[in-house]
């Protein structure tokens, strides 16, 4: 079976953090990180490394509780997000399906480029895995929407 869209980079990596504040200035003063996207309901901040987002996720603020915490020290990532191009969006969850893969939530929302699908499951070890599709929207504050 072939896969039914085109592989086409990394959209984005979220990570757990203990003090968002701190690591906002951290990411901006030692990695030169620009301002993106910020949800204070969720206790979450997107800064830009390039054309990739990476979000930092306060693991200490109850806001992000409802999201799986790291288990151990040392465990960071939430999760990864490959981008794809080339398939409809049914396409693309009935391939994952035909894997034996259960999608754990498909919305829309940001990514580096733009609002659009996110297909979210996890691979055999256990990783949350993100199928970020395509854009929507180009610019994220023309949508009043959240994660």
């Amino acid at each position: 079976m072939t896969v039914p869209f085109v592989p086409s980079g990394i959209d984005h990596i979220v990570i757990w953090v203990g003090d968002l504040e701190k690591a906002r200035e951290w990411y901006q003063t030692v990695l030169g990180c620009r301002p993106g996207y910020d949800y204070p309901d969720l206790a979450m901040t997107h800064l830009w490394y390039g054309p990739v987002l990476i979000g930092l996720w306060d693991v200490k603020d109850p806001r992000s509780s409802y999201a799986r915490p790291p288990s151990q020290e040392g465990e960071n990532m939430h999760h990864i997000a490959f981008a794809w191009l080339g398939a409809a969006e049914a396409d693309v969850c009935r391939h994952l399906q035909s894997h034996g893969i259960k999608i754990l939530k498909q919305l829309r929302q940001v990514g580096s480029r733009g609002f659009g699908l996110a297909v979210y499951f996890k691979d055999p070890w256990g990783n949350l895995i993100e199928l970020k599709g395509p854009a929507d929207y180009q610019n994220a504050s023309d949508l009043q929407t959240g994660l």
